[in-house]
């Protein structure tokens, strides 16, 4: 990467050096989720996210620690002054100064991370609110869509996306006269419903070990080895306790009969599951699956019972029918969400 004090050519014949300058350069961005953080750097207009590192949330004490050592591990590399802005976007709901991770140990003080890192303004947002801000500048190779999807940059309206990683994140973005405007929201947590007497039967099992049954409950990492449990116990089958990558590994590889039945579980339920936030929202300009743990089942998720699922809904079938899903298949697509808000909120600083 260049100095930013560097003069890079930009379209309309202006030069870095006094964008950079203008636009509060360079920028720190973070993904934090109950797993990992990563984290990533905007040093030039146009260039994106870049300097990219994922580092596990429990080798450090909090999110000042990782991006201290982040940032220790810039050093030496052109241009990476210490950053002026930062996003974060966080796996929990943003309210107030002190933030407490749902699926993690970490807990943190908004004004003494700011403090701490020396900016000159810090974002802290949810980090579905930063994944939906992603959502209109993906392209189709960002994507893998059942049917026809040309990518999100053409979409319209209301967008949804959720998300099965470590917990179960949803939120939206709405196009406005004044642009996109994400909607956060704790969708996770709404009560998980079933759709036939199988998934009844499952229910009630999990009931016994849980009094609320929501859908990160089983449509997360925390929760896909309970639905492997659940999915045994209904079958009348054994079953050794085993990590959601297990279950996910055993099943695409077929080698293992009843984490297989257990993804297509999984599948049918996010469907089901991924059909009621469509209609909640009105998202009729797509509907979007991030999060770790889809992404690694490949085609079978394709193949599975998602899509039918998605659509089942009586009377609204024909509403779900024309709305497109697709696969995030960008990584780091959040980190383009944070970049965006760093960048709206200087936009309406400046208005």
């Amino acid at each position: 990467m260049k100095n930013s004090s560097d003069a890079t050519a930009l379209p309309g014949g202006q030069t870095s050096g006094d964008d950079c300058v203008a636009l509060g350069l360079p920028w720190l961005v973070a993904d934090l989720g109950g797993t990992n953080a990563r984290f990533g750097w905007v040093g030039h207009p146009g260039r994106g996210v870049e300097h990219v590192r994922k580092l596990a949330v429990a080798d450090y004490a909090g999110p000042a620690a990782a991006a201290a050592a982040y940032l220790a591990g810039l050093q030496g590399l052109p241009g990476t002054a210490p950053p002026r802005r930062a996003a974060l976007a966080v796996a929990t709901p943003i309210d107030g100064d002190l933030v407490g991770m749902t699926n993690s140990p970490w807990r943190f003080s908004r004004a003494a991370l700011h403090r701490e890192l020396g900016l000159d303004s810090l974002q802290v947002l949810n980090d579905f609110e930063a994944l939906a801000l992603s959502l209109p500048r993906l392209g189709a190779a960002h994507l893998r869509s059942h049917g026809a999807l040309p990518g999100a940059k053409g979409a319209k309206g209301m967008l949804a996306v959720i998300g099965p990683g470590t917990g179960l994140g949803v939120a939206g973005v709405v196009q406005t006269a004044q642009g996109w405007v994400a909607l956060p929201g704790e969708g996770g947590h709404a009560t998980l419903a079933p759709a036939d007497d199988f998934e009844s039967s499952l229910l009630q099992w999990v009931r016994g070990e849980h009094a609320h049954v929501s859908a990160e409950r089983l449509l997360s990492g925390i929760g896909l080895p309970l639905l492997h449990q659940a999915v045994a116990a209904v079958l009348g089958q054994a079953a050794e306790p085993l990590a959601a990558e297990q279950v996910v590994e055993r099943g695409v590889s077929g080698s293992d009969g009843l984490c297989r039945r257990t993804l297509d579980v999984f599948c049918a339920l996010l469907g089901g599951f991924s059909g009621n936030v469509a209609l909640t929202l009105g998202a009729r300009g797509g509907v979007y699956i991030g999060g770790g743990i889809v992404p690694r089942m490949g085609d079978l998720f394709f193949a599975s019972p998602f899509r039918a699922r998605f659509e089942a809904k009586g009377r609204f079938r024909s509403y779900l029918e024309a709305i497109p899903t697709a696969l995030i298949t960008d990584t780091l697509a959040a980190l383009t969400g944070a970049a965006l808000a760093i960048e709206q909120d200087r936009q309406g600083a400046a208005s």
